[in-house]
């Protein structure tokens, strides 16, 4: 069933082209362990044949010897070590029987030495069973009807432990799905600790009344200046974020936000949000490096992917941590919460982020169907500058096709049967609010320049 392609796999980005910087950022904020250059993907299925030999021994596929084999009885072409012998299927399963049975057998030409090929070997059992010995087949290794059922039993009982040590939603998945998704999952808990205890020697704002003074930037603009500041305030509306820092000794420092409109509610957050920021763009950009597709693209489809999907990415990570009861954002010892406005919760709810963070947070997704997310998102192939456009958009509908089938494995009810299109459409609604956060970025910046230099890189700022 070909997978619906929803507007947001053939969408538009908006970030232009230029380097960004994929070494792993070193320091305590980053503990984070890299695969070889060598692909994550595995290959080589063990097929368990019919149990039909003594002490567990396995049969021997023909293929693992040079060239074509034959069986050693009637010069078919074999497919295995059956009973000691290279034999074909037919060979093996006749000399069970045939010693099963015990049957006396005589050569009904009463020769005793008719000769045994692939066209004459249903002619004459007994020379048939006699070449069988003559090659080396052991009776003694034929297993006992007892001893079959105990074996095909024990079987089944490990198939089905392994089936039940799977994580909720894996059965059902083919191999290649169930891999990229331990992949990624993989890759997630290694770049993505949601305790953030690495997240360190950050900024904080300026308490009221200690020193929290209009940056020289703000005190003296042009009338241009002026009106872009303006209108950042009015996006910004009435939305006001506060935060909580809990000390390692029990203490609680609490920021809320100036009342008035100077300006101050905003930049004195930013150099705060500038370093949290950093610290997520951080761990994405290694979360891509730990991705075998991804490490298999060209460095320069790399940096294009990334700087498309970094801010995209760090938003569904943050919905991770998002307190839908509260309005918080709970980082380890770090909460932010948004302030009631004057015009109560549902003045919040047009804002278009907040708005996403609470329609997302109502899906209840599993980790498995965010991380499925983040590589959708990492993996368009509309990006400006990629330049294997082919190559990751297969691996984009690849992507889409697992996140399918997990749903369908993991959530069979009814009222799931919409969930993925659901999905799609959050990250749809996802590409806006990049597109329109990223031009919002910029216009701080040229006004007030606070932005990191990694995120100066990833959204093509530029110091004036």
């Amino acid at each position: 069933t070909a997978v619906p392609r929803p507007p947001y796999l053939c969408g538009h980005s908006h970030s232009p082209v230029s380097n960004v910087t994929l070494d792993h950022p070193r320091g305590p904020e980053t503990n984070l362990e890299v695969l070889s250059e060598g692909s994550g993907k595995q290959a080589g299925l063990a097929r368990c044949d019919e149990a039909d030999s003594m002490g567990g021994k396995p049969t021997i596929s023909a293929d693992e010897e040079e060239g074509p084999q034959t069986c050693r009885v009637c010069g078919d072409k074999a497919n295995g070590y059956h009973f000691n012998v290279l034999t074909c299927e037919g060979c093996k399963g006749f000399f069970r029987r045939t010693v099963k049975r015990n049957a006396r057998l005589r050569c009904p030409f009463r020769k005793g030495a008719c000769e045994i090929t692939r066209k004459t070997r249903r002619q004459c059992q007994a020379c048939r069973l006699r070449k069988c010995l003559e090659s080396g087949m052991k009776k003694e290794m034929i297993m006992s009807d007892v001893a079959v059922a105990q074996r095909r039993a024990l079987i089944k009982r490990k198939k089905r432990e392994r089936m039940e040590a799977q994580p909720p939603g894996m059965q059902g998945l083919t191999g290649e799905q169930r891999m990229i998704i331990e992949e990624l999952m993989d890759a997630q808990m290694k770049t993505f600790d949601t305790t953030f205890s690495h997240f360190k020697n950050f900024r904080l704002p300026e308490v009221l009344g200690s020193g929290c003074e209009i940056p020289e930037s703000l005190q003296a603009l042009t009338e241009e200046e002026a009106g872009r500041w303006r209108q950042i305030q009015e996006e910004l509306g009435t939305m006001k974020l506060s935060l909580q820092l809990r000390g390692e000794d029990g203490s609680v420092w609490n920021y809320t936000p100036p009342a008035d409109r100077s300006g101050k509610k905003l930049f004195s957050l930013l150099p705060h949000l500038a370093d949290m920021s950093t610290y997520m763009f951080k761990g994405i950009i290694n979360f891509a490096k730990v991705i075998s597709y991804f490490r298999d693209l060209p460095i320069e489809d790399q940096i294009s992917l990334l700087k498309g999907a970094t801010l995209e990415l760090c938003l569904l990570r943050f919905n991770t941590v998002f307190n839908a009861e509260t309005g918080t954002w709970e980082c380890g010892r770090l909460s932010y919460c948004v302030e009631d406005p004057e015009g109560g919760f549902q003045q919040l709810l047009v804002d278009p982020l907040l708005k996403f963070h609470y329609m997302l947070k109502k899906l209840q997704l599993h980790k498995e169907e965010y991380v499925l997310m983040q590589a959708i998102s990492l993996f368009s192939p509309d990006r400006p500058g990629v330049v294997q456009r082919e190559v990751v958009d297969q691996l984009q509908e690849r992507f889409a096709i697992t996140l399918k089938a997990y749903i369908e494995c993991s959530r069979p009810q009814p009222t799931h049967r919409f969930l993925f299109l659901k999905i799609m459409a959050v990250l749809t609604e996802l590409r806006t609010i990049n597109a329109q956060h990223t031009q919002r970025l910029l216009r701080i910046q040229d006004t007030h320049p606070f932005a990191t230099p990694l995120m100066r890189e990833l959204f093509s700022t530029t110091d004036d």
